[in-house]
């Protein structure tokens, strides 16, 4: 539940319609090239990543990409990086990646999975969805596709909160 100093962004019920109309674009841009490789950021880029290929009724499974040991800015993250699972189940060579995650903001994460991306291997096309661009910039990446594009101070932090990994689906805006 959003407390008073957050602003809801997107309830559940946009949520949903935000993924669907995600979804939908993706549907488009597969087109004769063949279909994505979804591949979800850890944390939260992994659930959106799952849904929309349930929603694309995708058969192959979604890879996962956790790139705590490719940030450039690991010491300010965290004292200790926990170091999560990165599952890709099918080769990433010649593949078309759809990378998916939650808010981009500097760039640094995605940099950072495209680092790890090209450890595993050189995809033939890297396409980046992300359910919010909050502007902010560091390094010159933009998103493919995405959910919402706005402008957030750099005093504010966008939270995206899913049922798999918070409990709720909500996006909200916050103070630092």
């Amino acid at each position: 539940m959003a407390n008073t100093s957050e602003k809801i962004l997107m309830d559940d019920s946009q949520l949903e319609a935000v993924l669907q109309r995600l979804a939908s674009q993706v549907a488009e841009r597969q087109g004769s090239d063949g279909a994505y490789k979804i591949v979800g950021i850890h944390t939260r880029g992994v659930p959106i990543a799952k849904r929309l290929a349930a929603l694309l009724k995708s058969p192959e499974p979604i890879g996962i990409l956790d790139i705590n040991l490719y940030r450039d800015d690991l010491s300010t993250v965290a004292d200790m990086p926990v170091v999560k699972e990165t599952v890709l189940p099918f080769p990433v060579d010649g593949a078309r990646v759809l990378l998916v995650d939650d808010v981009l903001y500097t760039g640094r994460t995605v940099r950072a999975a495209l680092d790890a991306l090209f450890d595993l291997g050189r995809p033939k096309k890297v396409e980046l969805l992300a359910l919010v661009d909050r502007g902010g910039r560091e390094i010159p990446l933009q998103a493919d596709l995405c959910g919402k594009t706005m402008q957030v101070p750099d005093d504010e932090v966008v939270k995206v909160r899913l049922k798999e990994t918070d409990g709720q689906d909500q996006v909200v805006i916050a103070k630092l």
